[in-house]
């Protein structure tokens, strides 16, 4: 619940999102009232509209609805004429009104028995049945009109994109991270994907399927996103010759905090997300997270931290990021990994080798001075959508 002061400020961030999400239609009409958001289609198809609302976060639900005057006849007419176009006749209905626009004559429990009556009498078999009901036919009667409708379809609810700032995603290719940047998305953040390669020990086919993930989360954003491709190599071999296997994934996290926090301040964002899930892997439990996010003081935005693996892999199907994520492909986390690596590392040794390594903060410079940045749309081409199978297995 939006209260105060911000609730106009997400509602006209709600139209400009809905706007340009639609952008492709011609001629649609838009206006607001308190929470609610109307969309007149003015001849354009409600399936494929609706279908691209309902992913847009700031949507708690949306309705196809049958807009008519105040008039008491018109409403019931309206009520009415939506009750015989079901494409299955239910056995039981209600009436739910509201009455937002208090100079209107009846009051809502008059409404739902007067328009509930109407119905009856033109449609007698049919039965009132207020505690579960087939259809649930609802009533709303504004200031600047009474809409009829009964559907209502779950949105994507959240937050209006960018309406609670800006954060930088480390978005490797697997599972995780695509899962907790959508539910960063998902909260209002406007997010910046930073992936980190390890060329050539990772290939150009690792780097589409990263575009091929941000361009998902663009298609949710309804906004480009920009992509930071970090050319991580130099340091990752410079990690391993420290002689220090069992810390060089706690180093590597390390260095990639920094980086990112870097890049953070040259793009105006206030945090870090990532998809880290408390006890996964030996980089994600509670000492490890303690010595690894020490690196950096930007606040560290874990989506994932109390999920399961089977809770995420389930909204990685639910939100279209996961047949993409278990492609073959490995990103540089998966190079040099050792056989033990620690669970508990200790904050000092890893200070003191990094201290040890020769230019290690010229190393971290050159690669936020290497990187490539690509502004990716949902409608970006890569090699992955233009190859046939036989080419990626």
């Amino acid at each position: 619940m939006v209260k105060g002061r911000n609730r106009n400020k997400f509602e006209k961030r709600m139209l400009e999102q809905v706007k340009q999400a639609l952008i492709s239609y011609e001629n649609i009409a838009y206006f607001k009232s308190f929470g609610r958001l109307y969309v007149k289609l003015n001849g354009h198809p409600y399936e494929p509209v609706a279908d691209r609302l309902k992913d847009l976060f700031g949507i708690v639900s949306l309705s196809p609805v049958m807009s008519t005057e105040h008039e008491l006849e018109k409403i019931r007419a309206a009520a009415l004429a939506i009750m015989q176009a079901l494409p299955k006749q239910p056995a039981t209905f209600k009436v739910s009104a509201k009455r937002a626009w208090k100079k209107f004559p009846h009051n809502s429990q008059e409404m739902n028995h007067l328009v509930g009556g109407h119905v009856l009498r033109a449609m007698p078999e049919l039965k009132v049945n207020v505690g579960k009901p087939d259809i649930e036919l609802r009533v709303d009667i504004q200031e600047e009109a009474a809409y009829v409708y009964y559907d209502v379809i779950p949105g994507a609810g959240g937050f209006p994109f960018a309406s609670n700032g800006k954060a930088m995603l480390l978005l490797s290719g697997g599972i995780d991270s695509p899962v907790a940047g959508w539910l960063a998305l998902r909260k209002g953040l406007e997010i910046e994907a930073v992936h980190f390669h390890s060329y050539p020990f990772t290939s150009e086919q690792a780097k589409d399927k990263v575009i091929e993930l941000a361009k998902r989360l663009s298609y949710f954003s309804g906004e480009p996103i920009k992509l930071h491709l970090v050319p991580f190599t130099e340091i990752q071999t410079t990690l391993v010759q420290a002689k220090s296997d069992n810390l060089i994934i706690t180093l590597m996290r390390r260095a990639m905090l920094r980086i990112t926090e870097q890049l953070a301040e040259r793009n105006g964002a206030f945090g870090i997300v990532t998809g880290e899930s408390l006890g996964q892997v030996a980089s994600q439990t509670l000492p490890s997270m303690n010595v690894i996010g020490r690196a950096t003081v930007l606040p560290q935005l874990k989506p994932l931290i109390m999920m399961d693996k089977h809770e995420i892999i389930r909204m990685a199907e639910r939100i279209g990021t996961y047949e993409t994520s278990i492609l073959p492909y490995e990103d540089c986390c998966t190079l040099f990994l050792p056989k033990s690596p620690s669970t508990n590392p200790n904050l000092r040794i890893a200070e003191k080798i990094e201290s040890l390594i020769p230019n290690y903060k010229q190393l971290l410079t050159a690669a936020v001075e290497g990187t490539e940045q690509l502004l990716i749309t949902p409608e970006a081409e890569t090699a992955m959508q233009t190859a046939g199978e036989d080419s990626w297995f």
